[in-house]
């Protein structure tokens, strides 16, 4: 009778211990909104960092802080591809941020508040060396800046609070890499190496081969040998994240109409200027370019080059303090002053009046636009689209995205449709309507593959192509065997014309030139500085061809041209190797750390939880 009672008082623990993990994962699931049916939390963790979480409300204010000082500074608004771009960079920043406060405990790293104090007195940070009120002369005035340090004003302000943030992050990073970058040394011989690669120069002749694939052939590889190939060669075959959408584009069509109504504008303002209308305030009322317009058109001073070739022609063609008349671009019409001139180099302002459709065409398009949203927008059957373009008369783009980049179309832009695509959303799924300056778009998400280590199956067709090239080099090689073992006793050129073959020749170049015919960073280009003078190499073999070559001329670097300019070399050379030893080290960091991102399982929660 006891046994069975123990018996069945283990089992009732049992049951106890499994409902209590149970209960306790379902409601972690619940409160942290990771089901879908909740929203998410305050203490919901948006990834954890060798078992360190970062909170999603921390990662959302950072961001969101972000996207506002941009969207301040550029005065406009941002698309999804922006806020992606910075969402993405929060993230990196804040996983880097843990992962150094994690190497600062590990190499007892810490920052005492006399370190602050010398720092904050001796070497201010670059915020506060560019504040106009601390300079001389248009110098940082270091005088200026310690007698502020030693007012009032500085604690009142929280100037003195803001250093001591500043430096209780930054003193800490510059130990950890000062740790990291200390002991390296340049030797003489690895400076004159790299003189010698930027300065040594060759010129070759050279028959190339070049593989024609066949389709045939291509169709009849096995996929046992596809998979063995992309088993070797895997490393070669990492993507970003690949979107299929089909978009319909409403785009702001401007008439010739609008565009003389905006030129006839532009005019009337340049007679309020020459009629004594400041140009700086008629800037800052008018001009689409908010960010010269905020300095009433100021766009500073620079050489040519600078500005697209309808606007510099006017520019140089305008005399010191000249209005020119409206100068048409891609941009709309532009009014151009010149505050000065040297040289080639100009100080400019000018105001933009960007060419937009008139009030009745941007009315008829944005009736469409909403018949368009009405139609398909947020909609989970993907046929809704085709109705609506077809309805309303619309043309659909096919286009291929990848993650993290906007998408594009014949080489423009399409606004936030790669950005939502990667955002969680679902094939057959229709986005909401997005716009920006040149019209409306409307994207159904057709397929989607995820980035990252890559799958034999979503990468099949390259391999594919890949090994026919491959074997299409192999087919070629006796050919080019047979022209090497002839011009090696009769000379290229003959050998070549017995064969009917081209010989091309190459005009000098260094080891890192891209060589007409040859390409750039291969094993041709090697070839050319490791060959005696007129002698023809054996087949040599790059990713596309086959060449044989021969050295025409060779010209060494200057060794006394490198003596002279040594040290600054030597300097340049130890900072270039400190920050790869760093950035090697943050890389190293980053990749062996275990981070668990859970960005795109709250983004798709979310998403359940609105629909």
């Amino acid at each position: 009778m006891l046994q069975q009672m123990r018996s069945a008082r283990f089992v009732i623990i049992v049951w106890i211990v499994i409902a209590g993990a149970f209960i306790g994962g379902f409601l972690f699931a619940q409160t942290s909104g990771l089901l879908g049916r909740t929203t998410v939390t305050p203490t919901t963790a948006v990834a954890k960092v060798n078992g360190q979480e970062i909170r999603y409300s921390d990662f959302v204010r950072t961001y969101q802080e972000e996207i506002q000082n941009q969207q301040q500074g550029g005065g406009r608004s941002l698309s999804e591809d922006d806020i992606r771009r910075i969402q993405n960079a929060t993230f990196d920043r804040m996983v880097m941020d843990v992962l150094l406060q994690q190497q600062y405990e590990r190499r007892g790293i810490v920052v005492t508040n006399d370190e602050i104090k010398q720092y904050a007195s001796f070497a201010p940070p670059p915020w506060v060396q560019s504040a106009p009120e601390l300079q001389t002369e248009g110098q940082f005035d270091m005088q200026k800046y310690q007698r502020l340090l030693s007012s009032s004003y500085a604690k009142q302000t929280g100037l003195l609070a803001n250093l001591e943030q500043y430096y209780r992050t930054e003193i800490p990073r510059r130990k950890l890499l000062d740790q990291i970058a200390s002991g390296i040394y340049v030797t003489d011989a690895e400076l004159w190496r790299i003189w010698r690669d930027q300065h040594d120069s060759a010129q070759a002749s050279f028959v190339a081969f070049r593989p024609q694939v066949d389709s045939a052939a291509t169709k009849s590889i096995s996929d046992a040998d596809l998979r063995a190939y992309f088993d070797k060669h895997k490393d070669e075959f990492h993507r970003p994240g690949r979107a299929v959408l089909t978009v319909v584009e409403i785009p702001r069509v401007v008439s010739a109409a609008d565009s003389a109504a905006i030129r006839e504008h532009a005019t009337a303002l340049r007679n309020q200027i020459v009629g004594g209308a400041k140009f700086e305030d008629v800037a800052k009322r008018e001009s689409a370019d908010s960010g010269s317009g905020a300095r009433g058109g100021d766009l500073g001073r620079g050489a040519k080059g600078r500005f697209v070739a309808p606007f510099e022609s006017a520019a140089y063609a305008l005399k010191v303090g000249e209005i020119s008349q409206p100068v048409l671009t891609q941009f709309g019409y532009h009014l151009i002053r010149v505050d000065d001139r040297k040289g080639d180099t100009l100080a400019l302002h000018h105001i933009l009046l960007r060419i937009q459709p008139s009030d009745s065409n941007e009315a008829r398009i944005d009736k469409k636009a909403d018949d368009l949203s009405k139609i398909a927008a947020n909609a989970e059957q993907g046929a809704k689209l085709d109705t609506a373009a077809k309805r309303l008369g619309l043309q659909t783009l096919k286009i291929v995205a990848s993650e993290d980049e906007p998408a594009s179309y014949d080489g423009r832009a399409i606004p936030s449709v790669s950005a939502w695509a990667f955002g969680g959303a679902h094939v057959g799924e229709t986005s909401e309507l997005f716009d920006d300056e040149s019209g409306y778009y409307l994207a159904r998400l057709d397929s989607i593959s995820e980035g990252g280590e890559p799958r034999f199956e979503n990468v099949k067709s390259a391999v594919r192509d890949q090994v026919a090239r491959a074997r299409a080099l192999d087919r070629l090689a006796p050919k080019a065997q047979q022209l090497a073992d002839a011009a090696a006793s009769s000379g290229l050129e003959a050998a070549a014309a017995q064969q009917k073959l081209e010989v091309q020749h190459s005009p000098l170049f260094t080891r890192g030139t891209f060589v007409p015919g040859i390409g750039q960073f291969n094993e041709a280009v090697g070839t050319a500085f490791g060959l005696p003078v007129q002698a023809v190499s054996a087949p040599v073999r790059t990713s596309d061809a086959l060449f044989v070559l021969r050295v025409d001329k060779r010209v060494q670097a200057d060794s006394a041209a490198w003596l002279k300019q040594q040290p600054q070399q030597r300097q340049a050379r130890m900072q270039q190797l400190q920050q790869q030893r760093v950035q090697m080290f943050l890389q190293d960091v980053r990749q062996s750390a275990k981070i668990d991102d859970r960005r795109k399982l709250i983004n798709a929660s979310q998403r359940r939880a609105e629909s």
